[in-house]
């Protein structure tokens, strides 16, 4: 059996090979986040086991973080390589938003792809195979290294020169070594928010215009502003009444949309994921991990009225992806950690709580 590695070995190998050689793009830092996506809502049973992640599935989340970057931001369209070869996996998200007509509005990729099938399917065979050219196999390669060292997965059959015949040979797909999925989940609350700043500090470099008194070009690439929440947010108030998910405060208008499981971990815009809150409330909580029993009571709700209300404002509910991801992250977390579970209160993790979505994966 291949060794198993210990979580924090394995992202001190990943931010080395990231800060100590050039980045001539950010698909590396884009693969490594969707990667740590993928082990988050696919976590195996066991934290040793090895997890196989379909390229298109990687595609798909590849995808979804430059959907919003590709739009242009201060007037400039915002470059994400140094040199100047053609950009293959942002322009296969400009002419997705093309093909649908989006310009520079925010809308969102789901909607996208039930208005434009066929563009979306051409978008990821081009990422697809752009990510087993280039991010895929040098991830794991040190500067000056004329092999790779394979420690997340085998990479022995992508490179420059691979077509897609030959990567469908080998399942398209990649396998993750033993430990590798347990420990990028475990990780992904430093990991994310550490490949955000290189990928921010990488676009300034690239982008001469983007200089220090230029706001918010963080914003613009990971969806500060995000998409506008009006939509739901006048829905879940007709539906549910101007009330706190979280205390029953009662509502302002204009209150914010909360995510419950925090956008800086999973990034999931589902109705199933999002609530009414009260200013007090999403402040505190802020990027903070919700308790168990706070995800189960959000995923206890009616999902028959949560899909009525996705009909009615082309939306997503996402309900699966959500419960998922709140598995792997609470399955990576270690016993006793605090959780947020309310106005400057916390409660710690208990491992032996495992409501219904916690153990359907592996039943």
């Amino acid at each position: 059996m291949s060794e198993v590695l210990d979580p924090l070995l394995v992202g001190q190998r990943v931010v080395a090979i990231l800060e100590t050689g050039q980045r001539d793009a950010t698909y590396k830092l884009a693969t490594l986040m969707a990667l740590i996506d993928h082990c988050i809502e696919n976590l195996p049973e066991c934290p040793e086991d090895v997890l196989r992640v379909p390229l298109p599935e990687l595609a798909h989340r590849v995808l979804t973080l430059y959907w919003p970057q590709v739009r242009p931001f201060e007037g400039h369209e915002l470059r994400q390589r140094r040199t100047g070869s053609i950009a293959r996996i942002p322009d296969a998200a400009r002419s997705l938003r093309e093909a649908v007509g989006a310009g520079n509005s925010g809308l969102s990729l789901d909607v996208a792809i039930l208005r434009a099938p066929a563009a979306y399917r051409r978008a990821i065979a081009k990422i697809n195979l752009a990510m087993a050219k280039q991010p895929l196999p040098r991830l794991q390669k040190l500067p000056g290294s004329p092999v790779s060292d394979p420690f997340l997965y085998d990479d022995s059959f992508l490179g420059e020169n691979v077509s897609m015949r030959q990567v469908e040979s080998h399942g398209n797909a990649i396998t993750l070594r033993p430990g590798v999925a347990f420990a990028l989940a475990r990780l992904a609350g430093l990991l994310k928010p550490a490949l955000e700043i290189m990928w921010v500090d990488d676009v300034r470099q690239m982008n001469k215009f983007v200089g220090d008194d230029v706001p918010d070009v963080a914003g613009h690439l990971f969806g500060r502003e995000r998409i506008p929440m009006t939509p739901v947010r006048d829905a879940f108030t007709k539906l549910y009444g101007p009330h706190c998910f979280y205390c029953r405060a009662h509502l302002p208008a204009g209150n914010p949309v909360d995510h419950v499981l925090p956008w800086s971990q999973v990034g999931i815009d589902g109705l199933a994921n999002l609530v009414l809150a009260c200013a007090r409330c999403n402040g505190d909580k802020s990027s903070a991990l919700p308790a168990v029993t706070i995800v189960d009571r959000v995923l206890k709700r009616n999902q028959q009225e949560l899909e009525e209300i996705a009909r009615e404002i082309e939306w997503p509910t996402q309900r699966d992806r959500v419960a998922a991801a709140a598995r792997g992250i609470f399955r990576a977390q270690p016993e006793g950690m605090a959780t947020w579970c309310g106005y400057r209160q916390t409660v710690r993790f208990d491992v032996a709580f495992e409501p219904e979505w916690m153990r359907a994966a592996y039943e």
